[in-house]
C-alpha cells in the first residue's frame, strides 16, 4: 500500500508548514503552522483544511514557531483530538508561542472592530488564547534520537536540527518508506544554538528552503552589530529592534552581552527586552543546557544582560525615557505585538535606529522596512520612516544555501526523491537547480495542495 503526502502548506512560502502523510486509511500531520506575510497567504488559514479535523490521526511538530505550530489551537477547536508529538523544548515553548498568539488575535480583533477597520463585521480572532490553552494537553513530549509510535505500524526519530530550543528534524517510516522532514535547519555557526545533527538514511526528504538561493556574509553578528550600537549611542538615539522572541532574541541579548564584556559599546547602554514571551523563552535556557552553546554561567547572564519588561504599563513607560537605549521587542518581522508601538513612535526621528534581525517574508512590514520604504502602516495609518533601517545580514537562524547542500550531502547514500519546501519561489527553485546539479538527485518544488508519493 502506497504512502503520499500532501503539501498544504510551506510550498513557495516560508509559512503555514503542513504535511499530511497518508497511508490506507491512517494520517498524520507534519507541522501544524499559520500562514503570516501577504493577505492572500493569511486568508488560507481561514480555509478548512480537505480532511476533517478528527479525521487527522496524530500531528508532529518539527518546532515551536507559529509558522510550524500556530495552527494547532484551530486544529484542535475543530476536532482534532489525538496526541501532538514533539520534544521537550518545542513543549515548553508552545507553552508561550500559542496563548500569546491567541491572545494577539484577540487584540487585533478587538482593535479593529473599536476603529471600524474591518470589512467583516464584527473581526474575530482565528482563535482565542483559551483556545490555545485547551489545545496544550494534547502534546506528548518525546526526547532526541529514541523511536517512537506515533500510530500502531508507524515509527517516528526526532534529530537535533539547531535553530531553536527544541527544534528537530524527523524520520517517519511506514510501510518499508523512510521520509525525513528537515524542519528548520539551524546553522552549523550559530551564536548560541548547537549544529544540526546529520541526517539519517532516507528515501525521500523535504527540505527547507529559507535560504536556499543566498549565502550568509563572513562576518559574524558581533561584526554587525557593534558599529550600529556605537553609532546609536554617539548620538543619543533609540534602537527598536523587532526580533523572533524565540531564538533571535536570546542570540541577540548574548550578542549585546558579550559587546559590552569587549569594552565595543557602552557597558552603560539600557537594553529592554519588551516581550513576556521572550523574557520567558529567556529563562528556557537555563532548562534545556544539552541543546545550546551557552555556558550555565552564560545562560544565566542571559536572563540578566537587559532589563525585562513584562507588563503594558511598564512597556509604555519606555516612551517617557529619552536616548540612547536598545528596545527588543516582538515579532521579528513586525507583523504584530508591542514592537508596533515602538516603530510607530520612533521610525519619524532621524536619530533614531530600527534593527532587523532576521528573514523577513515578502508582505510583512519587516520587509517593507527592508525594501526602504519611506513610510509603513501601523495601526491603520502611515507612520513616517526617517529611522535608519539597519537589516543584519549574519543574524538569521536559517542554515544558508551551501551549509543545507553539505547537511544533505551528509546522507549515508541519495534519497530516491527530494522535495524542497519552506521557501520563496525563487528561493526553493535555486535551491532544486543546486540539488540536482551538484548533488545529480531527483527533486521538485511541489505546489500547494498537491499530493506525491514518497
Amino acid at each position: 500500500m502506497s504512502v503520499n503526502i500532501t503539501f498544504l502548506g510551506g510550498t513557495g512560502t516560508v509559512t503555514g508548514s503542513k504535511y499530511l502523510v497518508r497511508h490506507g486509511t491512517e494520517s498524520v500531520l507534519v507541522d501544524c503552522g499559520l500562514f503570516q506575510g501577504y493577505k492572500q497567504l493569511r486568508l488560507r488559514n481561514w480555509t478548512p483544511l480537505p480532511m476533517a479535523p478528527d479525521q487527522i490521526d496524530a500531528v508532529l511538530l518539527t518546532h515551536a514557531h507559529l509558522d510550524h505550530s500556530g495552527y494547532l489551537p484551530l486544529l484542535a477547536k475543530e476536532g482534532f483530538a489525538g496526541h501532538v508529538y514533539a520534544t521537550p523544548g518545542t513543549r515548553d515553548l508552545c507553552r508561550i508561542l500559542l496563548p500569546d498568539s491567541g491572545h494577539i488575535q484577540e487584540e487585533d480583533a478587538a482593535f479593529l472592530n473599536r476603529h471600524g477597520l474591518t470589512n467583516h463585521a464584527p473581526a474575530m480572532p482565528l482563535y482565542t488564547r483559551q483556545d490555545a490553552l485547551d489545545c496544550l494537553p494534547l502534546i506528548k513530549t518525546m526526547d532526541f534520537s529514541k523511536p517512537f509510535a506515533p500510530l500502531p505500524g508507524w515509527r517516528a526519530t526526532f534529530f537535533p536540527a539547531g535553530h531553536i530550543l527544541g527544534a528537530a528534524s524527523l524520520l517517519l517510516e511506514v510501510s518499508g518508506r523512510r521520509i525525513l522532514f528537515s524542519g528548520d535547519l539551524g546553522r552549523p555557526d550559530d551564536l548560541i544554538m548547537n549544529p544540526p545533527d546529520r541526517p539519517p538514511l532516507a528515501d525521500t526528504v523535504l527540505i527547507e528552503s529559507t535560504y536556499g538561493d543566498r549565502e550568509h556574509p563572513k562576518e559574524d553578528v558581533l561584526a554587525e552589530l557593534g558599529p550600529a550600537l556605537r553609532k546609536l549611542a554617539k548620538r543619543g538615539g533609540v534602537a527598536v529592534v523587532p526580533v523572533f522572541a524565540v531564538g533571535r532574541a536570546q542570540a541577540l541579548l548574548h550578542a549585546i552581552h558579550l559587546l559590552k564584556a569587549s569594552g565595543d559599546i557602552p557597558k552603560s547602554l539600557p537594553i529592554f527586552l519588551d516581550s513576556p514571551m521572550a523574557v520567558h523563552t529567556t529563562h528556557l535556557f537555563e532548562h534545556h543546557l544539552g541543546e545550546h552553546r551557552l555556558s550555565t554561567k552564560d545562560a544565566h547572564a542571559l536572563t540578566h544582560s537587559a532589563t525585562m519588561v513584562n507588563s503594558t504599563d511598564e512597556s509604555r513607560a519606555l516612551a517617557s525615557r529619552h536616548g540612547p537605549m536598545v528596545i527588543l521587542s516582538a515579532s521579528g518581522m513586525a507583523t504584530g505585538g508591542r514592537v508596533l508601538h515602538h516603530l510607530a513612535l520612533y521610525a519619524g526621528n532621524h536619530r533614531n535606529m530600527i534593527i532587523l534581525t532576521g528573514y523577513q517574508a515578502p508582505g510583512t512590514r519587516g520587509a517593507t522596512l527592508a525594501s526602504g520604504a519611506k513610510t509603513v502602516r501601523i495601526h491603520g495609518r502611515d507612520v513616517e520612516v526617517n529611522a535608519e533601517v539597519v537589516q543584519l545580514q549574519s543574524a538569521s537562524a536559517h542554515a544558508d544555501a551551501s551549509q543545507i547542500l553539505t547537511w544533505l550531502r551528509s546522507m549515508p547514500q541519495a534519497p530516491d526523491q527530494v522535495y524542497v519546501v519552506h521557501g520563496e519561489l525563487g528561493a526553493s527553485d535555486e535551491l532544486r537547480k543546486r540539488i540536482k546539479h551538484e548533488l545529480g538527485w531527483r527533486a521538485m518544488v511541489p505546489e500547494h495542495g498537491s499530493t506525491w508519493p514518497t
